[in-house]
Parts: structure tokens; C-alpha cells; sequence
């Protein structure tokens, strides 16, 4: 096949072009260059940018290496208009309303395959791939595509794909989703990629020194729009007592134990964000817990829109431990989600994705917590 790779410059996608490669398919590769780091936003005190290891200039030339390497097309792609338009201020919008976004889903749904699916087709390529740890099938019975986690779980990237739809699975690939790390970075090795030995990105890409709240306050000043930050305001319990102050409700995230400056015999979290009154709502631990939710642009993989309560096991964010719930669909694609157990920090703006077994059935955006469990009251 004709097959459109979209190269970050790092090990994985490395990786998958050099096995497409091996398997004897005709590659044409991509860059897309996202974000200019020496805007002036993300950088440090010096006014140097960050070191970043992902859409840099250097990944840039890293890709276009390793293209060169493997003998195949390579093209860069400027997509930083749109990456601010689609990504970037969906980010700072989804603080200044007290949630906790994640960037990365719409990134690659909205944007990376969006974006490559419309140029692959317009050059006869049959396929995108990428370099994520995930898998996709197409199940006959049904006559729709699946989407798989990956088969090492602790690289596994399903979650940030359950957006994607049943014509951008129809076109993905996913070379990497029966490997390990260990397996992909041996294939780069095998075939003497510069950046076999690269170290992996764990950051936000615009984001690369993980201080969410200064890239904000830098991106507002630059932008002149420095009167939208929230000023100082209180820390509260959640029966309104007041028990400190904040800088700025951006800074704060729900699970959140340092930074609140506040002591007590027990730790205390940051357990709620209320930006209309900006306040910011601390309590202990117990507080955290919550047994429903609910969740909007809820996106079906596996089955059409359910009319009836699905069961799942589901994730709340990247990390935690899918967990059996109902998942009860309401107009608007949206839907209401009660676990069968209290889970901790459920937080609006991240991702909840529904499970059965490897299979992604569906996803969507964590917009209320409805909590049931509010644990101890603060004293």
C-alpha cells in the first residue's frame, strides 16, 4: 500500500515507518509543525525557550533524518494556525472555566488525523499511521471498525483515540500496537535510526516545563488579554468556610494537595473549583471520592448511538484503573455515568473512555461531578 507515516521525530514513529518499511509498502512522511517554540510564550526566565522533545525544530530535522535514512518522501506540514485555533485555546478557555483539560485528544483527533487523512487521500495514500500504541480492526459481523488498546499496557494510547471516527479508523494504522517499547526501539536500532536512543516526550508539546499556569499568564500577556486571569481569591471548605487565599484558580487542579499553603492535622485537597465565585474548595481526602458524572461529546466506536444504559469499564484519566459503571446515553451526546464504586478526583475537561475487555466502545468529555460520597465535613 501507499501509506502516509506522521513522524514526530521520536523513537515510535520512527519505528512504525521503518517496519511499513520492512513489510514493503510505499511511505510518504509527515512532520507537522505545531507550535513555534521561540514565540516568546514558552520559555524560560531568561527568555530562552524551553527545552521541548516534541514539535521542535530539532524533532523536525530528527524526522526528516530518519526519512532520508529509510529512503521515502518527506514533507513538513504548517499547521500552527490551526493548532492555536483547535488545541492551544481550547486549552487556556477549559482553565479559565475551572476545568483540567487534556490537549492531546483533540489533537490527534481533530487536527493530527483530520489533517493528514485529507492530504493521504489527495495523494492515492490508503492509510495513515502513526506511532501510538493502540490497535484497529475491522469486525465483518458488525461492519464497523474496532478500536484496541495496545498490547503492552503500560504504553497503551487507546485512550487518547476514542474520538477518532468510523472513517478516520477505516484509514489508521497502528504498527506498534502489538509491541513493547522495548520491541519498537529495538526496530529503530535494527535499522540504525539516529534516534533509536532518543529519550520519549512526556510533556504537553507547548507545554514542554509542565507549568501549565505560567504558559497561560505568558500567553495571555502576549495576546493582551491579561484582564481574563483570575485575580486572588479564597480557599474554601465545602460548606463555605473560608480557610485560605489563591493567586489565580488556574493554578489549582481537583486531587491537588500541594501549593494550597493551609495546615491542618490531616492533608487537605483541592477538591472542587468554583470559578464563578472564584473560589477554590479544599477538604480531606474522602472528599475526593464521587460515584457519578457527567459527560458530553460522547463519541460511540464499537455500537450506534445506544438508546438503552451501557455497561463499561471506565477510565476517568490516563492513569487510573478502568472501573465498572453505567453509562446511561442523553440527547445532545451526552450521557449520565454511575460506578459501581466511589472513584477519586473526578475532574471535568479530562477524557472518560468506556471499555469492554481491549475494546474502546466509546468516550467523551468529563463536564460535572455529582458527587454522592462527600466524605467528612472540614473542621
Amino acid at each position: 500500500m501507499k501509506i502516509a507515516v506522521a513522524m514526530s521525530g521520536g523513537v515510535d514513529s520512527s519505528a512504525a515507518a521503518a517496519i511499513l518499511k520492512e513489510q514493503g509498502h510505499e511511505l510518504v512522511g509527515f512532520t507537522m509543525q505545531l507550535w513555534n517554540q521561540r514565540r516568546g510564550i514558552s520559555v524560560d526566565e531568561n527568555g530562552e525557550p524551553l527545552p521541548s522533545r516534541c514539535c521542535s525544530l530539532d524533532d523536525v530535522y530528527d524526522a526528516r533524518r530518519v526519512a532520508e535514512e529509510l529512503g521515502f518522501p518527506f514533507y513538513v506540514l504548517n499547521l500552527e494556525k490551526e493548532f492555536e485555533r483547535d488545541v492551544v485555546q481550547p486549552f487556556i478557555n477549559s482553565y479559565l472555566s475551572g476545568e483540567t483539560p487534556i490537549p492531546c485528544v483533540a489533537c490527534n483527533s481533530r487536527l493530527k488525523f483530520a489533517s493528514l487523512d485529507k492530504l493521504a487521500s489527495s495523494l492515492g495514500c490508503e492509510k495513515v499511521a502513526t506511532g501510538h500504541y493502540a490497535r484497529v480492526e475491522f469486525d465483518e459481523a458488525a461492519n464497523r471498525y474496532r478500536l484496541l488498546r495496545g498490547c503492552d499496557p503500560q504504553k497503551d494510547q487507546s485512550y487518547f483515540l476514542w474520538e477518532l471516527t468510523q472513517d478516520q479508523l477505516s484509514r489508521a494504522l497502528f504498527p506498534l500496537g502489538e509491541l513493547s517499547k522495548n520491541d519498537a526501539r529495538q526496530a529503530a536500532r535494527d535499522n540504525q535510526l539516529a534516534v533509536a536512543e532518543k529519550k520519549e516526550s512526556q510533556e504537553i508539546c507547548f507545554v514542554p516545563d509542565g507549568d501549565y499556569a505560567g504558559f497561560i499568564d505568558r500567553y495571555l500577556e502576549s495576546e493582551n488579554q491579561i484582564n481574563r486571569l483570575p485575580g486572588a481569591g479564597e480557599i474554601v471548605t465545602r460548606n463555605g468556610t473560608v480557610i485560605g487565599s489563591h493567586t489565580g484558580f488556574h493554578r489549582y487542579t481537583i486531587g491537588q494537595r500541594r501549593g494550597l499553603r493551609i495546615a491542618d492535622s490531616q492533608p487537605l485537597y483541592v477538591i472542587g473549583i468554583d470559578p464563578a465565585k472564584n473560589r477554590v474548595l479544599a477538604g480531606y481526602q474522602d472528599e475526593l471520592l464521587s460515584d457519578e458524572f457527567t459527560a458530553a461529546g460522547v463519541n460511540w466506536i464499537a455500537l450506534d448511538n445506544p438508546a438503552e444504559p451501557v455497561r463499561a469499564d471506565v477510565r476517568v484519566r490516563y492513569r487510573h484503573a478502568a472501573a465498572p459503571a453505567t453509562i446511561t446515553p442523553r440527547a445532545e451526546s451526552h450521557a449520565h455515568l454511575k460506578f459501581d464504586e466511589p472513584q477519586r478526583a473526578i475532574t471535568p475537561g479530562q477524557a472518560t473512555v468506556f471499555y469492554r475487555s481491549d475494546e474502546v466502545i466509546g468516550g467523551g468529555w468529563i463536564t460535572k461531578n455529582n458527587s454522592t460520597n462527600p466524605g467528612r465535613s472540614f473542621r
